[in-house]
C-alpha cells in the first residue's frame, strides 16, 4: 500500500515542486497552503507522515504542531527559512521529529530521504519481535500501538514515534546509565548529524508527557550536560 505524505506551505511553487517529486518515487500526496485547512484534513484523513513549514497565514506551523501533538504522534518535519537556532530548538520541543531548513540550498532529493528515515523508524517502532507489552514498575508500553501508560494512566500527549524508541530504550534496562549517544543511536540510527540538545529537548519533553499523569514524576533524570547521561531511575 502508498504511504500518504501531508505537504503544509504557503509557497505553492514549493508545493508543487515537492510533490511532483514525491509522486515520482511512489507517495501519495496531500497539500494544504495553511495551517488551519491542513490541520481540519490531516486529523480527518491521517497521512503517515507531515512535512510542516514553519511560517504561514492563518495558523503557523509551530502551532499547527502544537495542536496536532495533542492528537497524534504521526511523524513531523518542519521546514523553516530561518537560521537561528532558538527556532529548531521551539520545534523540537513542540515534538518535531526532523527539522530541514529551506535556505542554503533546500535539496529535495535530502527531504526525501529525512522522509524515508522518518517511515522506517516509525515501522521499526511498530514492529516488537514478540509483540509483547513492556511493563516495568508502574510502565506500560504497548509497540503495536505506540501507547504509553503510567500507573494505569494512558499519557495525554502521546509519545512521538522518536520519544517512544528512546522511552522503549530506557525501559530495556531500569537503572542502568545511558549515554546521549547511545540514545542518539537507537533514535537517529541514520543520521550522524543530530547533537546533544536534540537528545535532551525529547527527553525535557517525555518528562512533561509523563508530569501531565504524575506530577512528582522523577522515573527519567538527565544529568549535567558534561557527563552526558540520562538515568532510568525507577
Amino acid at each position: 500500500m502508498k504511504q500518504t505524505i501531508a505537504l503544509v506551505d504557503d509557497d505553492r511553487n514549493i508545493l508543487t515542486s515537492i510533490s511532483i517529486a514525491l509522486e515520482k518515487e511512489g507517495f501519495v500526496v496531500q497539500t494544504y497552503l495553511d495551517g488551519e485547512s491542513a490541520y481540519i484534513g490531516i486529523t480527518r484523513t491521517p497521512p503517515n507522515l507531515a512535512v510542516i513549514d514553519v511560517k504561514m497565514p492563518k495558523m503557523d506551523g509551530e502551532e499547527l504542531l502544537r495542536k496536532l501533538r495533542k492528537k497524534t504522534s504521526l511523524p513531523v518535519i518542519l521546514l523553516t527559512s530561518k537560521d537561528e537556532e532558538v527556532d529548531e530548538l521551539l520545534g523540537l520541543k513542540l515534538g518535531a521529529d526532523d527539522f530541514i531548513k529551506k535556505s542554503g540550498g533546500f535539496s529535495i532529493k535530502v527531504l526525501i530521504e529525512r522522509i524515508r528515515v522518518q517511515l522506517r523508524k516509525k515501522e521499526n517502532a511498530n514492529i516488537d519481535e514478540n509483540k509483547n507489552i513492556i511493563s516495568h514498575g508502574k510502565l506500560r508500553l504497548d509497540p503495536s500501538q505506540l501507547e504509553c501508560e503510567w500507573n494505569g494512566k494512558q499519557l495525554p500527549d502521546k509519545l512521538t514515534t522518536t520519544e517512544f524508541l528512546i522511552v522503549k530504550e530506557l525501559a530495556k534496562r531500569p537503572g542502568i546509565i545511558k549515554e546521549r549517544s547511545q540514545l542518539m543511536d537507537i533514535a537517529y540510527r541514520e543520521d550522524t548529524d543530530i547533537e546533544d540538545r536534540t537528545i535532551d529537548s525529547h527527553i525535557k519533553r517525555i518528562r512533561k508527557k509523563f508530569k501531565r499523569v504524575d506530577n512528582n514524576f522523577s522515573a527519567i533524570e538527565m544529568m549535567s550536560l558534561e557527563s552526558c547521561r540520562n538515568h532510568w531511575m525507577k
